[in-house]
């Protein structure tokens, strides 16, 4: 039997490319579900520990700054909470700028344009929070919390804030905290500087500014996409907290110091004033006032634009601690260089009589003498008690400029006395060699005489001044003056701050020789009452002349006196002028008073000091004469 086949069709070139296409389109699919099982899957772990990093961030955990007391432990500056205002420009939209900046200048009571300048002179980046305001009223700064989105770019932080805690009375010995500038924010990052931070400025917040601020530690903290902290993951690093300082200053003669100050300042109508109180067996710095003065706490509560550049502008430069950084011309009391000289190189002798006058004539010039009638033959005791310029002509003649250099400087004229506080400045002492370098001149002889009597181009700070009576006062040890008396770790272990010798005189006849000239300036009433009052006392006053002529053709003129009391400060009947205590050198007490541009009657600045002492040991009678302190330039005492 015979089986008959149909035909079968056959398969087509477009059935062939249909079954081609498709299993492209399957090798495609398995492809790429492939990659997207490895995407999800296969990498999931890299690709969460980025998202991981891109929230988490390491910020500086900022140490807490250390505290400063006075000699006895009283607290003068301490840290409080504080809200501050920060913004980061990254986060703050362009388009919307003057908006936010204008309503968060309505919010803090600033200037919008202080804010853009705060802005724009950060030191750091865009990404950096930069503070524009402290010490904000914890209302307003919880609004501003709760505004993020009328305030993109805005931040409340709360940080810690010093509090001077007596305020003008210690400002230019304590300083104040200022922001890292452009300039310098290259070299403190390596120091862990932030670009937001702040560090000292002024006085020992700036001279030990690395003992106050210790060392920051880190910390991880979470942030969400708008950059705001969610929360504190871990601390990597704890911060180290800042050592405290203790003062040699006390509270209570500053105090004393500073009233006795304002008084002479007010009854005198005087626009400037210093006072400086030390020990002259250690450096120790007891009390110092500058006037005028100002509030610190105004620079740490965030000090406006206008109210800083009207410190500046101010003319009697209340910012300025006169103490150490004006020099000016130390009249008499510069007499004690020319007194130590002679006396020590030998030129006189404690008897040695010397001829003065109403005036010594030199190459046609006249040298007067202050009282312009001289005080006839004088030894270095009557020279000295009297202030006799014509005897100091010929006392300065007689050594010779350099030689007079040479005793200025073995006494701490003419170089930084080197105060633990920040821009001392370092007076001048005229030599040969000064002149030359300075106008390229030699000395002329006429110059001799005005160096012995502190004139011409001598300058000195109150402090320098204060130092080399300090130096007579303990027998010849030049002492590097200072404020900080101990370094008090936060672990509680303590530095003492040393006295530190920065030289000897070595000429101790003639030093004893003149401490009693010193008395006798006291005891010859060339200080009026100042020998009644029931202490030992010995001293120099000083009138310095400066400017021009006024209506009276007289100079204006400053005032100083220079003072020191024995130990055992009371009188004896053994001793009744106080001779002998003066002469031990044993003093624990020396006190300075400067009075810019004096025009008075009498010396102001000896009124000072004698208001001084009657305030620091209890005198209670008032020996105060404050007729003398009339302006008037009627005569002057030298």
């Amino acid at each position: 039997m015979s089986v008959f086949l149909r035909d079968q069709p056959s398969i087509g070139p477009s059935r062939i490319r249909f079954l081609v296409f498709g299993l492209a389109v399957v090798l495609a699919a398995g492809a790429l579900t492939a990659r997207l099982f490895a995407l999800q899957v296969g990498a999931s772990g890299h690709y969460t520990a980025l998202a991981a990093t891109n929230r988490t961030v390491s910020e500086p955990l900022p140490s807490t700054r250390g505290l400063i007391y006075d000699r006895s432990g009283l607290p003068l500056v301490t840290n409080v909470a504080s809200y501050s205002v920060k913004v980061r420009p990254a986060d703050l939209p362009e388009s919307r700028r003057d908006e936010v900046l204008t309503l968060l200048g309505s919010l803090i009571g600033m200037d919008p344009a202080d804010i853009n300048v705060a802005i724009d002179s950060n030191p750091g980046s865009r990404y950096d929070s930069i503070r524009v305001a402290q010490d904000v009223d914890p209302t307003v700064a919880n609004f501003i919390a709760e505004a993020r989105q009328e305030l993109p770019g805005v931040e409340v932080v709360v940080e810690t804030r010093r509090r001077y805690e007596k305020g003008p009375l210690f400002a230019h010995i304590l300083g104040y905290l200022g922001p890292v500038s452009p300039d310098e924010l290259p070299d403190l990052r390596d120091e862990g500087y932030l670009p937001d931070d702040l560090l000292g400025r002024a006085g020992v917040e700036a001279v030990y500014e690395g003992a106050l601020r210790g060392q920051y530690g880190s910390q991880l903290v979470e942030r969400d996409a708008t950059g705001r902290r969610v929360q504190v993951l871990r601390t990597e690093e704890q911060a180290v907290a800042g050592s405290s300082l203790r003062l040699t200053i006390d509270l209570q003669e500053q105090a004393y110091a500073e009233k006795a100050l304002k008084w002479g300042m007010s009854k005198a109508h005087l626009k400037r004033g210093v006072i400086i109180v030390m020990n002259p067996q250690n450096g120790e710095i007891l009390a110092m006032v500058s006037l005028p003065t100002y509030d610190n706490n105004e620079f740490a509560e965030g000090i406006s634009a206008a109210d800083y550049q009207a410190l500046l502008k101010d003319p009697d430069k209340p910012l300025v601690n006169h103490a150490i950084s004006d020099q000016y011309p130390p009249g008499s009391t510069y007499k004690l260089v020319a007194g130590t000289g002679t006396l020590a190189d030998g030129k006189i002798t404690p008897d040695t009589l010397i001829r003065t006058a109403g005036y010594l004539t030199l190459g046609g010039a006249r040298f007067r003498d202050w009282n312009g009638v001289g005080f006839g033959l004088c030894n270095i005791y009557c020279g000295f008690g009297h202030s006799s310029d014509t005897f100091f002509y010929q006392a300065a003649a007689m050594l010779g400029i350099d030689r007079l250099g040479f005793w200025a400087k073995k006494l701490g004229f003419g170089a930084p006395s080197g105060i633990d506080l920040p821009y001392e400045a370092s007076g001048i002492v005229p030599t040969n060699k000064w002149k030359l370098d300075t106008f390229g001149l030699p000395i002329y002889p006429g110059e001799v005489y005005l160096a012995g009597i502190g004139q011409g181009y001598d300058a000195v700070t109150p402090l320098q001044l204060l130092n080399a009576y300090a130096t007579l006062a303990n027998g010849g040890t030049v002492y590097r003056p200072h404020v900080v008396s101990e370094i008090i770790r936060p672990d509680g272990l303590i530095q003492a701050i040393e006295p530190e010798v920065l030289g000897k005189v070595g000429a101790p006849g003639a030093l004893k020789t003149m401490r009693r000239a010193a008395r006798t300036v006291v005891v010859s009433r060339h200080t009026y009452n100042l020998v009644d009052l029931p202490i030992v006392i010995a001293g120099k006053t000083g009138t310095a002349e400066f400017g021009t002529p006024g209506p009276s053709g007289y100079l204006p003129f400053h005032n100083w006196f220079v003072s020191f009391v024995p130990k055992n400060p009371w009188k004896r009947a053994s001793d009744p002028n106080g001779y002998k205590a003066i002469q031990r050198g044993d003093s624990e007490l020396a006190v300075i008073v400067f009075s810019y541009n004096a025009g008075t009657v009498g010396n102001s600045s000896t009124e000072i000091a004698k208001y001084f002492y009657q305030l620091h040991f209890g005198i209670k009678k008032d020996y105060r004469n404050a007729y003398l302190l009339k302006r008037g330039n009627y005569y002057r005492l030298d």
